[in-house]
This record gives C-alpha cells, sequence and structure tokens, in this order.
C-alpha cells in the first residue's frame, strides 16, 4: 500500500530502537540484541504486548549519545519496522530480520513508561502525485533505475543484487534502490525526509550517479551488501 492509500495520519505510540543508521521503507534490517531492554522489546513483539510487531527505529544525531532522553539526540523522521522473523539464543539473547515499513515524525520520546524508550509519532505521507506527471514520473524511474544498475556495476558483480521489479511504485522505488547501497547517512535521511516521489526519485538518481563516480575514479569498491541476511548475521548491534 502507498503513502497515499493509507488512512488519514494521526498520532500513534510506538516503541523506539534509536540506531546509527537510517532504516529506509522497504529495506531489510537484521538486529541482534543483547541489552536487556530491546531483549524485553523482542519478547514483548512476539507475544503481541506490542502490537502488530511494529516498532519505530530512528538514526542517532551525529557525535552520538551515551544515552537517548530528549527529542535533539535523534532525527526527527524515523521509520517503523515490521518483525519478521527471530530466533531467540540461549542465553537471552534475540537475532532479528525486520523489514522497514512506514515514515513517521517524532513528537515526543518517554524515558519510563516501559524498560525501552516509546516515542509519540505522526505518519508522515508523501505528497500526491497528479495524473498529468506519469511521463515525468517514467522518465525519473529509468533515469533512476540506470544509475542504479552503474553503481552495482562499479561496486559489485551486476547480479549481486536484484534491482526492485518493474511494476514497483514510484513512491516506493527510490527507497529500494537506495537500500542495498552504501550511502551516507545524512543522504539516506534525506531521502527518508523527502514527501515528493519525484524529488525523491531525482535524489536518488543523483546520489547514485555520484557514488558511481566515486568507485570508477578510486578504483575501489565497498563490501559487498549480505544477500537477505541470515538470522544469526549481526549486522547492527544494539
Amino acid at each position: 500500500m502507498t503513502d497515499a492509500e493509507r488512512p488519514e495520519s494521526k498520532q500513534v505510540t510506538v516503541p523506539l530502537f534509536p540506531l546509527q543508521t537510517v532504516l529506509l521503507p522497504g529495506a531489510a534490517l537484521p538486529l541482534h540484541l543483547f541489552e536487556p531492554r530491546y531483549r524485553q522489546l523482542a519478547v514483548d513483539l512476539l507475544t503481541g504486548a506490542v502490537p502488530d510487531k511494529r516498532f519505530g527505529v530512528v538514526a542517532i544525531q551525529a557525535g552520538g549519545m551515551c544515552e537517548i532522553e530528549r527529542l535533539e539526540h535523534v532525527q526527527e523522521v524515523g521509520c517503523t519496522a515490521i518483525l519478521r522473523e527471530s530466533e531467540r539464543l540461549p542465553d537471552g539473547r534475540f537475532d532479528i530480520l525486520t523489514t522497514g515499513e512506514r515514515r513517521f515524525r517524532l513528537l515526543d520520546i518517554e524515558t519510563h513508561r516501559a524498560p525501552y524508550l516509546v516515542g509519540t509519532v505522526e505518519w508522515l505521507d508523501d505528497e500526491r502525485l497528479p495524473p498529468a506527471a506519469a511521463e515525468a514520473t517514467a522518465r525519473l524511474a529509468g533515469a533512476a533505475r540506470a544509475a542504479h544498475r552503474r553503481y552495482r556495476e562499479s561496486a559489485w558483480d551486476r547480479d549481486a543484487v536484484t534491482p526492485p521489479a518493474p511494476e514497483t511504485h514510484p513512491a516506493d522505488l527510490a527507497y529500494l534502490l537506495a537500500a542495498d547501497c552504501l550511502l551516507p547517512l545524512a543522504d539516506r535521511q534525506r531521502l527518508l525526509e523527502e514527501r515528493h516521489p519525484l524529488r525523491r526519485l531525482s535524489m536518488v538518481y543523483r546520489l547514485l550517479s555520484r557514488e558511481a563516480g566515486f568507485l570508477a575514479a578510486l578504483h575501489a569498491v565497498p563490501a559487498p551488501p549480505a544477500q537477505l541476511p541470515h538470522l544469526m548475521t549481526r549486522a547492527v548491534l544494539n
């Protein structure tokens, strides 16, 4: 379901997981949970104490914080994650696999409501695309896909990552193209915050073209992305 097809936005509360990364809608995010509060979050997600197996991921502000307590410690815009798979280890830790779902604006943080942080959020939906924008949308989508292909060819074997399906909605395409590319956190945050699908496609086209150019000029490549990671892959730590 695209943002334009969702019910009218309203304020809700969700558990929060601050990380030094930006989760994009549709992107896979594996997490290794070892802190007691996030072990409890996993239990609450699995038992239904937290509805819909949903929690919010927000990027920590530059400079890092030892403890997140106020809004200014994290980015204003984040993305909900949906728990897809989980594995509880013998010592009580969890390996989980999540998928980015829906963007939100963080309005308030509660530090004592649960063992983990809880945020009051409002959904951040896209601006609607007018029917007259169909031609421009197709043109930008093609350019963004071409930039993604050049990036893949510069960074990894071109078959290492499967591109988004042809029928992918334009509102989702930029996120999926950026999901497997190693963009700086600030660039990923800008993509997350952009509410106009055409501007977002234009942005991802410029970012991936820039990164492909850097890789070609430097003759250096980033580490290849994980193929949908196994639960034991501890790619992101709390």
